[in-house]
């Protein structure tokens, strides 16, 4: 089991706190390339982006229950590529 330090802002790091947000979407560097179920991901909030970017000293932990890599190949499977070039991706988290 692996711990994983990352930043979070503000707005982010509060929907995960009360429960609101149950996932967490990252481009996979080499802290997360090999992440698994069981490995605890530490957010640790922060404010502002690039150099004003300051820790606030709250953080939270969870335990990761799934992860999955996609490049845009693998997606394109699914949907055309103009399509997710145009619209997007949408990610919803779901509840009970």
């Amino acid at each position: 089991m692996a711990e994983i330090h990352k930043k979070i802002l503000p707005e982010y790091f509060d929907a995960i706190a009360s429960g609101a947000k149950k996932y967490e979407l990252r481009i996979p560097d080499e802290d997360l390339i090999n992440v698994q179920p069981g490995d605890v991901l530490v957010l640790e909030e922060w404010t502002g982006l690039g150099p004003d970017r300051k820790p606030t000293g709250r953080s939270i932990k969870k335990t990761v229950t799934y992860a999955r890599t996609f490049t845009l190949d693998d997606l394109s499977k699914y949907w055309p590529r103009e399509e997710i070039e145009k619209k997007g991706l949408l990610i919803l988290s779901l509840g009970d």
